[in-house]
């Protein structure tokens, strides 16, 4: 306690600056790269760093350490290749006054995940196939970057709009966040994994929206062209034979609703789950 007291007292003004400005600093970097992959890429180089220095301090491993000291100077030079994504879109919200410091907005689950249940429901009934995938905490820039901007807020009419057979963006993805769509048209990546029997006749729509499940945490709506069935992609695995009930309830269970914070989402407390509000009668 005495040596605490002691640090206390020779902490001044310029000390308590100077920390401030370094955790607005890494502050700043956490929120540039939020809502993109670059996150878990951060988790991962961090749960490494952490093991490599509990290893170092508990016991003397002299070859390990100097392979450390060898590999950290390559490791620092890979860091802005790894993370070229993050940092390109990083110096483009730079550019933009203001975007730094925009709010949070509170997500809207129960009204736009009825607003889909409901625009599959009738596109089923049509016979339009579509894809609708909800991102999550994985950012999927770099496939809203292959589609046309839309940035609207969901609704069943937009949705039904867009995949009308004779609109020209019907045949990719829309891809959605926090209750809006924000491009239409987007290419995904197809599934990578063994096709197994029941899936060996899957069209591209499923492939793809197995595919988005598989790179990232989003969920992916599907409605079948052919037969007008309605699907659910998540984490890799496929619900087939769907209604507007179903589809509803799923995705109420799937898609983890967060609310406004004021931290950045990696940190333990960054996120708090609320019970999803009912959708409109």
């Amino acid at each position: 306690m005495n040596e605490l007291w002691y640090l206390v007292q020779t902490i001044t003004w310029t000390n308590v600056v100077d920390i401030l400005l370094v955790a607005l600093v890494f502050y700043l970097l956490l929120v540039l790269i939020q809502g993109t992959r670059g996150v878990q890429l951060l988790r991962g180089v961090i749960l490494i760093v952490l093991v490599v220095l509990s290893l170092t301090s508990v016991v003397a491993l002299p070859a390990f350490g100097w392979l450390i000291g060898k590999t950290i100077p390559a490791l620092l030079l890979a860091l802005p290749i790894i993370f070229q994504p993050e940092l390109r879109r990083a110096f483009e919200r730079l550019g933009q006054a203001g975007s730094l410091f925009r709010g949070f907005r509170e997500d809207q689950e129960g009204e736009f995940i009825f607003g889909i249940a409901q625009a599959c429901q009738r596109l089923s009934e049509r016979r339009h196939g579509a894809l609708i995938v909800l991102e999550r905490d994985t950012g999927l820039q770099e496939y809203l970057d292959t589609g046309t901007a839309v940035d609207a807020k969901l609704s069943r009419q937009l949705l039904e709009t867009i995949f009308y057979p004779s609109t020209e963006l019907h045949d990719g993805a829309v891809l959605t966040s926090n209750g809006r769509v924000m491009a239409a048209g987007c290419v995904m990546p197809l599934s990578a994994g063994k096709v197994h029997g029941g899936e060996r006749h899957l069209g591209l729509r499923h492939r793809a929206a197995l595919g988005i499940s598989e790179v990232s945490d989003a969920i992916a709506v599907v409605v079948s062209e052919e037969t007008g069935q309605i699907a659910v992609a998540h984490n890799g695995r496929m619900i087939r034979r769907l209604d507007a009930s179903r589809l509803e309830t799923i995705l109420r269970a799937f898609y983890q609703p967060r609310i406004r914070r004021n931290w950045p989402a990696w940190l333990p407390f960054g996120r708090r789950r609320l019970e999803t509000p009912p959708g409109p009668p």
